[in-house]
């Protein structure tokens, strides 16, 4: 069920030696794992990496020729402590997920493979999501990085690059025993390119000879005296080795370095944007030939002292470009400057944003204004000011559920509940039903992270006339929320209820599958329902609504579960299929069926413009795209009218809405259909006579009235 396929991408896969690689960075990312001899990968979808593991697991029958095991795991502290086969063998291992929420949950095994270190090859791929697209709070996988003293490479957003680090990511991470993280960005993810490849390497050690000759060191194990030795050797010798291996390597890349007394230091990540805004100051071309010196830190962490004075030395100023905040970068290459006593002045964050992404705009604003400062730019002259009248504001229009979304029925019904019991705390969770606690529902009061809405409400755990509602994903509910929600409540003997919305898979990261996935997948075991889950742990109240589009329904097992004098933890697991996906697969398929001539119907709702009322609670219940407002075509009547766009793929809420709310009875469902047979035309000739009949019927006795 997965959002987007690679199936044809994977077959370059297969290039050797000397051929050229075309095509997207998420590919060559796994490209250059096969190249550099990986063992096993492992990880958890989350954007931007999501199709990285969509990718892995279309190339399943690549990678069993290569010896390489492939696991899309439970959640990304499982994907981190597969690394451990590392610790103790030359086996190189990788895994994968969305920074920094991710390197959050996986921190624990992270931590104690940072200690103890690694044999073989351990790299980290990590996606990181800045600005205001983002959906995730705003910090940096650089913070985990210096906590753990985890090497940190960001390469320039390149095929070439991104290949470069993950082969030399894996040797630093040997030669230094230390695991490395590679960060991506969402445009190194999707650039697309070219480079050179190489043959595909199988791992000289296999899983198979660490399994039947197991080796263990005690010294690798976080435990004192160990854990207090581990310190003290990733200062002495671990930090030491990777400084030596960047310098050897080359990793960090000077550019145009004598070319005058100033510099810019840039993360490897944003160079593209740099150069680009350059070329438009003048100041380089499109091929990357710079007039300004600048120094591309590929590796973000450790800063390699040296480069940095090198670079510096003979420089009246440099600006640093480091994206996101705290400024650790900054606060860093200050020290090393101050302490060797270098003149040249250091900016960043007082010319550039304090925080946020650095995109072009920005750039091209701080670039101006350090390069004007100091003479390299003559000053921009005022610009004339006109003044315009005011433009009508643009109504804000908060993001929200997809057309047909399944999720929507279920606050609908929650909202419909709040006028019979009142309203109740919610604690929300991470994933598409997030997107209830803003308009036109207004529900949910908190939020603490992936399959954490159960848990989230496990404070308000006391005697009280109201119970505390938990919402959660089957994604979130499989990553931690059936130990963290579920089992904890019932341990804790909570009195509230929990809501688990079952789309079938991971339908907010792409539609991965997952352990209560309906659909048969060939290399993982899938089809255990939730609702046994949730028995399984101790759970007995537990009802299932497998229509969440049955309105009437999904409302009377909210309310049982908000009223029931039954004491205990309540579940109720609401089930239907994302219609994102639905209509992915299902419109190509009506589409080939209408071009061989087969007869089609499709179902969609339309409101009658004579019947509404233009009280529009249908949309404030609803919120779906497909619901505006047009002119009333009545001249006497002022108000607009509801209406259904094209956009409607006929999942009927709407008109669930109008009818459990007791609202107008204007909507109707229309059938269209495509190639339609005899009957079809018959039983649309017959209604078209009748319709025509009555409204001659009609004009006639108006005619007579108007006399």
């Amino acid at each position: 069920m997965a959002e987007r396929s690679f199936a044809e991408g994977v077959k370059k896969l297969r290039l050797g030696d000397g051929d050229v690689f075309r095509g997207e960075g998420i590919l060559a990312v796994t490209k250059a794992l096969l190249e550099s001899g990986v063992a096993y990968v492992a990880g958890y979808q989350g954007a931007p990496i999501s199709h990285l593991m969509d990718v892995l697991s279309d190339a399943q029958d690549i990678l069993a020729e290569q010896g390489v095991h492939f696991e899309n795991s439970a959640n990304e502290a499982t994907a981190a402590a597969t690394l451990a086969a590392s610790v103790n063998y030359p086996l190189r291992g990788a895994v994968t997920f969305k920074s920094t929420v991710g390197t959050n949950v996986a921190s624990d095994a992270l931590a104690n493979l940072a200690s103890g270190g690694v044999t073989g090859g351990a790299l980290i791929i990590v996606g990181e999501d800045n600005g205001e697209r983002s959906s995730i709070m705003q910090e940096r996988s650089h913070a985990f990085a210096m906590k753990s003293q985890i090497w940190l490479l960001d390469p320039r957003p390149d095929l070439p690059s991104i290949v470069k680090a993950v082969k030399l990511g894996f040797e630093l991470s040997e030669a230094s025993r230390t695991p490395v993280m590679l960060q991506l960005r969402i445009r190194a993810c999707h650039v697309h390119g070219r480079f050179v490849a190489s043959a595909n390497q199988r791992s000289k050690f296999t899983l198979r000879q660490a399994m039947e000759n197991p080796q263990r060191d005690s010294s690798r194990i976080v435990l004192p005296p160990a854990s207090f030795q581990h310190e003290q050797e990733k200062l002495q010798q671990r930090w030491p080795a990777a400084v030596d291996f960047i310098v050897k390597h080359q990793i960090n890349e000077f550019i145009a370095e004598h070319a005058g007394d100033l510099g810019i230091i840039v993360q490897g990540g944003s160079f593209n944007s740099v150069l680009r805004v350059l070329e438009r100051l003048g100041q380089a071309d499109v091929f990357g030939r710079s007039q300004l010196p600048i120094y591309v830190m590929n590796v973000a962490y450790p800063v390699v002292s040296a480069e940095v004075l090198r670079f510096c030395s003979g420089k009246r100023a440099v600006l640093l470009v480091e994206e996101g905040q705290p400024n650790f970068i900054e606060q860093n290459i200050a020290s090393i400057l101050r302490s060797a006593g270098a003149s040249a002045a250091l900016h960043g964050k007082d010319m550039l944003a304090p925080a946020g992404e650095y995109t072009a705009a920005e750039l091209l604003r701080g670039l101006r204004v350090f390069l004007t400062r100091y003479g390299q730019l003559p000053p921009a002259p005022h610009p004339v000011i006109e003044i315009q009248p005011a433009a009508a504001p643009v109504q804000a229009r908060p993001p929200g559920f997809c057309t047909g979304c399944p999720e929507r029925p279920i606050f609908t019904a929650m909202k419909l509940l709040e006028r019979e019991i009142g309203v109740h705390h919610v604690s929300a969770d991470i994933g598409c039903h997030l997107f209830s606690i803003l308009p036109p529902f207004n529900l949910g009061n908190t939020t603490m992270g992936y399959g954490l809405g159960a848990a989230g409400a496990s404070a308000l755990n006391a005697t009280a006339d109201k119970r505390v509602i938990g919402v959660m994903g089957d994604g979130g509910f499989w990553h931690n929320g059936l130990t963290s929600g579920i089992a904890n409540a019932v341990f804790n003997r909570s009195d509230n209820l929990t809501v688990i919305v079952d789309n079938s898979y991971t339908a907010a990261t792409g539609g991965q599958d997952i352990l209560s996935s309906t659909a048969d997948n060939t290399s993982r075991s899938t089809g255990h329902a939730i609702e046994r889950a949730v028995r399984g742990v101790g759970v007995d109240w537990v009802r299932t609504v497998d229509n969440t589009y049955d309105l009437v329904a999904m409302k009377a097992a909210l309310k049982d579960a908000l009223t029931t004098k039954v004491k205990g933890p309540k579940v109720v697991v609401a089930q239907s299929e994302c219609m994102l996906n639905r209509q992915r697969r299902e419109k190509p398929l009506q589409r080939q069926r209408v071009a061989a001539g087969e007869r089609v119907v499709r179902e969609r709702f339309g409101v009658d413009a004579d019947t509404c009322t233009g009280d529009h609670s249908c949309i404030r219940l609803s919120g779906c795209p497909s619901l505006t407002i047009m002119p009333n075509p009545d001249p006497l009547r002022s108000d607009p009218v509801t209406t259904v766009l094209d956009s409607c793929v006929g999942c009927g809420l709407c008109g669930e809405v109008a009818h459990a709310a007791v609202l107008c009875p204007s909507f109707y469902r229309a059938q269209i259909v495509s190639n339609p047979g005899r009957i079809d035309r018959w039983r649309q000739r017959l209604r078209g006579a009748v319709i025509g009949w009555l409204q001659r019927r009609g004009a006639a006795q108006r005619a007579r009235w108007a006399f």
